[in-house]
């Protein structure tokens, strides 16, 4: 009996040793950071952002910023409305007890929240229209409420309560069959969890990386976006030791990129590092995301009005700076309770995909011009893509100079049949625009110069 149990510890002393070898990545964000970042990530440039959730119902917040960065993001109403500290929270609990009264509490918005309208098939056709390459949805914000039927927040998710529906399920399935990549949104924080604020060790163990495991067991999402980080460290919330499992272990190890919101304190771990609104840095020492809405807030904010909305231009302009400076854009929209996207907001990524229908090959898996001089244009922006650069007009011109470039074996403008003509000029190359009217224009917005063979 000695020499099994002796048999029985040595093997199970090997099958340690062996699942420790062949696990490639340590919990070290060192080593979790040496990780090659997924191509498809790289090439994608363009993603969906979505914010969906109870704060859908009442879909409000002001159109001050008095208290600063966020302060008028819908989907905060229920701290808002808790918030005594801030100068807006008499305008959120004025708001609710005129509409709601004062006896309604941010749970009755549950039965509420219905997506009675919601077609997972046509968001990822809209979204697959606009050009996107891949979608990140909120799978549970800072309220706590999941889109999917989790076992950790039990009658407080979309299938136990509201449109009891795999809502985040269906449009997984939904988005994947339309070709694109699926990621989820997950805050590690909750406002108002008893467990996260009584003990927050065992929210850790027994609530939130449950649930971070079972998203990506259910779904097998590319993308795992955290956020609600700012409260404790990446220790407290034991950041590596997920991604490690993530990067090693899980059903997405190859293929799921993780953003940079995993603690307090250094901001530099997961495979991008993530901006809003502009706030942030961004370099080429590393991928990087800029996430924002069309409008002023991530959830739907009935209160906005039309100056407060992006235009189209204004969009398509901002994906060619962020891409010319090496990053991706996560474009949020924010749909309404009963799963419709504001018809706004389908007219402004309707026209980002026209746009790029035409000029995607200067986006798509393109880099910055890294060793590009300095331009005396600042309506111009580069793409490359091994010897092929591209320059962005965001204003016509009847004829661009681009410095740094000595010769190319052929120009054309995207969209346009045939070269146009250039010629090398003092330190660069100038580019003759081709005869373009309103009947033969190619897109709106902005125009795409492909240089072939530049050096």
């Amino acid at each position: 009996m000695k020499r099994i149990r002796l048999k029985l510890t040595l093997l199970t002393a090997i099958l340690i040793a062996f699942t420790a070898s062949s696990q490639q990545y340590q919990p070290t964000w060192e080593s979790l950071e040496s990780r090659p970042v997924p191509q498809w990530y790289t090439d994608a440039k363009f993603g969906i952002f979505i914010h969906w959730g109870l704060y859908s119902v009442p879909a409000w917040a002001t159109n001050s910023n008095a208290d600063g960065f966020g302060s008028n993001y819908a989907e905060w109403y229920w701290e808002r409305l808790n918030n005594t500290k801030l100068k807006i929270h008499k305008e959120f609990v004025d708001f609710q007890n005129r509409v709601y009264g004062p006896n309604f509490k941010y749970p009755d918005f549950a039965p509420l929240f219905k997506a009675e309208l919601f077609d997972p098939a046509k968001w990822a056709q809209i979204f697959k229209n606009a050009g996107a390459q891949y979608v990140v949805l909120t799978s549970k914000h800072h309220d706590g409420f999941a889109l999917w039927p989790s076992r950790e927040s039990w009658n407080w998710n979309a299938v136990d309560a509201g449109p009891h529906r795999d809502l985040a399920g269906d449009l997984s399935k939904a988005v994947k069959d339309a070709g694109l990549h699926m990621g989820f949104y997950y805050s590690l924080y909750e406002w108002y969890n008893p467990l996260y604020k009584t003990d927050i060790a065992k929210y850790v163990d027994q609530h939130m990386l449950p649930q971070l495991k079972d998203l990506v067991n259910r779904y097998q999402p590319d993308v795992i976006w955290a956020d609600g980080d700012w409260d404790h460290s990446d220790t407290i919330w034991k950041s590596r030791s997920f991604i490690h499992w993530l990067y090693n272990e899980s059903p997405v190890k190859n293929t799921v990129v993780t953003n940079d919101r995993w603690g307090t304190g250094n901001k530099h771990y997961g495979t991008f590092n993530s901006t809003e609104y502009g706030k942030g840095s961004a370099g080429l020492h590393k991928p990087w995301e800029e996430c924002r809405g069309i409008g002023e807030s991530f959830g739907f904010n009935r209160n906005e009005n039309l100056e407060q909305y992006q235009s189209s231009q204004s969009l398509v302009h901002m994906l060619i700076d962020i891409v010319s400076r090496g990053g991706n854009l996560l474009l949020n929209i924010g749909p309404a309770a009963d799963g419709t996207i504001p018809v706004i907001m389908q007219q402004r990524l309707k026209d980002i995909g026209d746009w790029l229908n035409v000029n995607g090959d200067a986006i798509y898996g393109t880099t910055a011009w890294i060793a590009a001089p300095k331009q005396t244009d600042s309506t111009i922006r580069f793409t490359r893509k091994g010897n092929t650069l591209y320059a962005i007009a965001t204003s016509w011109k009847d004829a661009l100079t681009v410095k740094g470039v000595r010769k190319a074996s052929r120009i054309r403008l995207l969209g346009v049949p045939g070269t146009v003509n250039f010629r090398s000029a003092a330190g660069g190359i100038t580019i003759q625009a081709p005869q373009v009217t309103p009947a033969n224009n190619p897109s709106s917005y902005a125009w795409v110069y492909k240089i072939e063979g530049a050096f």
